[in-house]
């Protein structure tokens, strides 16, 4: 397995790991909300702390909410 496959497995499991936590842990409104200020926190990626890192998890935690943008998620992640 090449060093960059490697490196996208790991933060796919992460993203999914994630993903789990918030179904879990988060009631549904908060989860959207969230996903908004992980989105919004993304932007600004170029300060520290905040990173670019952000926004696809927020898309991720925020698709929890949306069943539309959830099924095209799980297929995208599917295909990878």
């Amino acid at each position: 397995m090449s060093r960059g496959t490697r490196r996208w497995v790991k933060i796919r499991r992460g993203c999914q790991r994630a993903q789990v936590w918030a179904r879990r842990r988060i009631p549904p409104g908060l989860r959207l909300l969230a996903g908004l200020v992980l989105m919004v926190g993304g932007v600004f990626g170029f300060l520290p702390v905040i990173g670019f890192w952000m926004f696809p998890l927020g898309v991720a935690v925020a698709a929890l909410d949306i069943a539309p943008l959830w099924r095209r998620l799980r297929a995208w992640w599917r295909r990878r």
